[in-house]
């Protein structure tokens, strides 16, 4: 490993050099200060950096521009991780809804000098008496990815991650929680009195198909083959797209969704859709009722139905067949039916 002293300046500060995992590693420190770090394939390039330093070290007093980007604030960060990375992911309206959330709070006014383990471990602490711990850990994973590429792409000179060895608590149990006789009844009965139209579909297709949010408000007209009976579903969770079965109910909804001429079945996002949900349960009175509860109904029904993990799988997407059991709970008063 090589470890080479390229400047030093008194005994204030000192810059290094050395290659490390096939990159060249370069390091200036400053007493009573954090140190800049910096990563480069090519070696040249990495002793220009250490000479363009020297000279910002001589002409400003030995107070570089790398220092200053440590009075940046945290909110900087999550701003431009928002607008450059989130945006390209399937999530992106999960993520920039909580972006936003955080930019609300008081951690994301401290410069990235202040931010530290104990701050994060605070933070975690207060989320987890207000979400889930699922939630809190699906949070916290955006929020080292975002202090992660500023250190690593946008050269930030970020010494550790202090959200990176956060302990999560223990994940949540999967949620079992199914329709009983009469609740969707008295949700589709409460939909008649809705201001929008497309909540009764919506819903009436999640349980026909066991399709996820984001799947279905992306349906497309052109994805529909109702002769065949079957939806195209490109765009997936797990990156793969599949085809679906529709049921004779599923494909008497489509037909009259198609007749609206719109490109999309649901023209609609995902945060109208929370929205719709929320007031629909308070005004028929259910609780402890999720959007994506449906999609686990309509799993279970599926098996309830006769069909098998594999064509089960088929349908739902689900990859990892092992997390089809927490999918499905068939009822007992229906396998007693079958025991004769």
């Amino acid at each position: 490993m090589l470890g080479t002293i390229v400047a030093q300046y008194g005994e204030l500060i000192m810059a290094s050099i050395r290659k490390r995992n096939g990159k060249w590693q370069v390091q200036i420190r400053r007493t009573g200060h954090l140190s800049l770090n910096r990563s480069f394939i090519q070696k040249i390039n990495a002793v220009r950096w250490i000479r363009e330093m020297e000279i910002d070290l001589d002409q400003n007093g030995l107070v570089s521009k790398g220092y200053k980007l440590l009075d940046m604030k945290f909110s900087q960060i999550l701003c431009r991780y928002r607008d450059e990375i989130i945006i390209h992911k399937k999530s992106a309206e999960s993520e920039s809804y909580f972006i936003g959330c955080l930019l609300k709070h008081e951690i994301s006014k401290y410069p990235i000098k202040h931010l530290t383990r104990e701050l994060f471990t605070n933070y975690r602490d207060e989320r987890l008496k207000e979400v889930k711990c699922s939630t809190v850990s699906r949070q916290f994973s955006i929020i080292r990815h975002a202090l992660t590429i500023a250190k690593r792409e946008w050269g930030l000179p970020i010494r550790e991650n202090p959200a990176a060895n956060i302990k999560m608590p223990s994940k949540n149990k999967g949620r079992n929680r199914r329709l009983n006789t009469k609740e969707l009844d008295i949700l589709l009965d409460g939909c008649s009195s809705s201001r929008v139209s497309w909540l009764s579909p919506l819903i009436q297709l999640a349980i026909e198909t066991g399709m996820r949010r984001g799947e279905l408000i992306n349906i497309q007209s052109e994805h529909v083959d109702l002769d065949l009976r079957t939806l195209y579903i490109p765009h997936t969770k797990t990156g793969e797209p599949r085809t679906i079965p529709l049921s004779s109910h599923a494909v008497h909804l489509l037909s009259n969704l198609i007749k609206n001429e719109e490109v999309r079945i649901f023209p609609i996002t995902g945060n109208a859709i929370r929205m719709a949900w929320g007031r629909l349960k308070n005004r028929v009175g259910i609780t402890d009722l999720h959007f994506h509860d449906l999609r686990h109904e309509a799993t279970s029904r599926f098996f309830e139905k006769g069909l098998n993990v594999m064509e089960v799988a088929t349908i739902t997407g689900h990859k990892d067949l092992r997390m089809l059991q927490r999918y499905t709970h068939l009822r007992a008063e229906d396998l007693a039916k079958k025991l004769g």
